[in-house]
């Protein structure tokens, strides 16, 4: 199998924010060091999108033709980024009880810098 090229990974501003509605919503239901302890392994999958972007799936809702816009799947979470050419865009994180394509329809519009 051949290596895929290190990409840098940049986050979105609508990925900070949902990430600490993320981290908010966990302290309060399950305490500091499970939300944190999440939070850290949500960063690490972030993390090493630089080199493993093309192992997840396409995002089902958002077709293309090069299949840029991914998608990773950890616990009840859907984390969505973007492969563009030099570089792998987070751009949000969900909780499965959103409605997903409702929420989607706008990551097209999503800029990152």
């Amino acid at each position: 199998m051949v290596a895929n090229e290190r990409k840098k990974v940049v986050l979105s501003t609508e990925f900070l924010t949902d990430i600490k509605a993320v981290f908010d919503y966990g302290e309060e239901t399950f305490g500091y060091n499970a939300a944190k302890t999440f939070v850290s392994e949500i960063y690490m999958h972030v993390w090493n999108l630089d080199s493993q972007y093309l192992f997840f799936p396409e995002v089902r809702f958002l077709p293309t033709i090069t299949k840029k816009y991914r998608n990773i799947i950890l616990g009840s979470y859907l984390i969505i980024y973007r492969i563009q050419k030099e570089k792998v865009e987070v751009l949000r994180i969900f909780h499965s009880s959103q409605c997903i394509p409702k929420n989607l329809s706008p990551i097209k519009r999503i800029k990152v810098d």
